[in-house]
């Protein structure tokens, strides 16, 4: 159905005078209302204005203005009935079959410090969501575009057919339209239902609502009989895992989304020259080093074994000498914000490497969630990270400058690691880590074990508990592995049992006050 007359009404003007342009030159009538109607009018555009289409004056402050049967007849009116072709006959009114038209600035506004209920309910679009859905529910008739960056699709379109739209193409957009409300609506919902009795803005909505757009299907899920897609959040987060940029390799599977958002969240948290070996969403090895070459060799060696297959991040760039020395191991990903072309040419000879880029940014999700059978635990992400200022020297010994270091990167990595968390390092090396264990003295002896598998000393090593010792037994088994410097939180009823038994074994002990559970 050829296009011969569109609504036009848009708070984001971007490209929309070069766009009304081109719709003016197919011959299209325009009507549109307020500021959009202005400023096309100052281009040289001619343009109908809303209040002059309707013969009804905008009116209530602008909260009135396309709210109009003759507006809304001739967008929803169905052009193959001709019921309703008689209908908007008999009421003079002709159809619309062209709506561009987007919405207040609502999550822009509630985004600033100074926002008041006020200017939130003021910024609370009412007649534009009105037009999309009416548009988008008579797709079959009508073109509906709320983005921008659609009106170069739109005149493709119209140019191929004539100054027409084809269904496809009208489904499609009318799909994106009805998904743009309800982001609209979801957010205008969390923020009300989060002001609380006393008008203040509470961290958690009564309803949560949410809003993820597909990237890809994946061809299965943690296990191959399962079934498995990957969302993008829709408010977009730089620097997060979602906005990867793949460079070579197969596609990513369910398995290498998890292990790499894993790797990722680990490496932006230090400043120096780092990387992260990732295996089963457990850090297998961690170093800091003065440079990613240097810190890889030192990660690597923690635990040779489990490093096979695994996913790998950097911090820093990745050159060709690094490149180089990835390329003499199995690894499914390497995660860093760049890779050089030379890398790049040398990552290439094993075409099957998962090579990914992401701008290192620290933020992170608002929300972190996890579902449970009929519902879904949301909480805050765990982005604490303890400073020298905030540690608390509770045995006798009291630590060296390098004994704090280590205590620092011990603790920053055990965040990373599945509770019960044991992790032993030292000069900015993980030596050996028990992870996930019921007992936390197995996962300390694991961790032992793990060390001795790679050939790596813990004599006066430190080592970083994510929780309490409740008993001073998992105290003794570090201990007799070689710590000389243990990181907890403490906050047991037996605190000074475990600091009484630091005391006999000579050893420093420093208390964090914050646990780092990790399920």
């Amino acid at each position: 159905m050829t296009i011969k007359q569109a609504l036009i009404s848009v708070s984001d003007k971007t490209g929309i005078v070069e766009l009304a342009t081109t719709l003016h030159q197919f011959g299209i009538h325009i009507i549109s209302s307020g500021g959009t109607a202005k400023l096309l009018q100052e281009a040289g555009i001619a343009v109908t204005e809303v209040s002059e289409y309707t013969n009804f004056p905008e009116m209530l402050d602008g909260r009135v203005k396309t709210l109009h049967p003759k507006i809304h007849a001739g967008i929803l009116a169905r052009m193959d009935l001709p019921e309703h072709n008689q209908a908007i006959q008999n009421a003079g009114i002709s159809p619309i079959e062209l709506v561009i038209v987007n919405l207040y600035p609502f999550v822009e506004t509630i985004a600033r410090a100074d926002c008041t209920l006020e200017d939130a309910i003021e910024n609370i679009d009412i007649g534009g969501p009105t037009l999309i859905r009416a548009a988008a529910k008579n797709y079959q008739h009508v073109t509906v575009i709320v983005d921008p960056e659609d009106y170069p699709i739109l005149l493709t379109e119209m140019e191929s057919g004539n100054g027409a739209v084809a269904l496809t193409h009208r489904f499609q957009f009318a799909q994106k339209a009805f998904s743009h409300t309800a982001r609209y609506d979801s957010a205008i919902s969390h923020y009300l239902t989060a002001i609380d009795s006393n008008q203040q803005q509470q961290l958690f909505p009564d309803h949560l609502n949410l809003n993820f757009n597909i990237i890809q299907s994946l061809r299965y899920g943690e296990n191959p009989h399962q079934q498995a897609a990957f969302y993008r959040d829709a408010i977009n987060l730089p620097g997060s895992l979602a906005n990867y940029t793949q460079l070579q390799g197969k596609e990513l599977s369910y398995n290498n989304i998890a292990d790499t958002d894993a790797a990722w969240e680990c490496i932006k948290t230090f400043n120096q020259p780092a990387c992260v070996i990732i295996k089963h969403a457990n850090p297998c090895g961690v170093a800091i080093a003065d440079t990613p070459l240097a810190a890889y060799k030192l990660a690597f060696a923690t635990d040779p074994t489990s490093a096979f297959g695994g996913i790998i991040a950097f911090n820093r760039s990745v050159d060709a000498e690094l490149a180089e020395a990835i390329s003499k191991q199995f690894v499914e990903v390497i995660i860093a914000p760049e890779i050089s072309l030379e890398a790049s040419s040398i990552l290439s000879q094993k075409p099957n490497i998962r090579v990914l880029t992401v701008p290192l940014q620290m933020q992170t999700n608002h929300y972190e969630l996890k579902r449970v059978g009929g519902g879904l635990l949301v909480q805050t992400p765990d982005s604490l990270n303890i400073t020298e200022n905030q540690l608390k020297v509770v045995s006798k010994a009291q630590p060296t400058r390098q004994q704090i270091e280590d205590c620092l990167f011990a603790w920053r990595v055990a965040k990373f690691v599945k509770s019960n968390a044991i992790v032993f390092c030292a000069q900015g090396q993980t030596l050996g880590i028990g992870a996930g264990q019921m007992s936390r003295i197995d996962s300390a002896r694991i961790a032992s074990i793990k060390a001795s598998q790679a050939g790596l000393s813990l004599m006066d090593s430190a080592v970083a508990s994510d929780a309490f010792f409740p008993f001073r037994d998992g105290l003794d088994v570090v201990v007799q592995a070689g710590a000389r410097v243990v990181i907890q939180p403490g906050g047991s009823i037996r605190d000074e049992e475990v600091i009484k038994a630091a005391d006999e074994h000579g050893i420093v002990m420093i208390f964090t006050g914050v646990r780092h559970f990790r399920h």
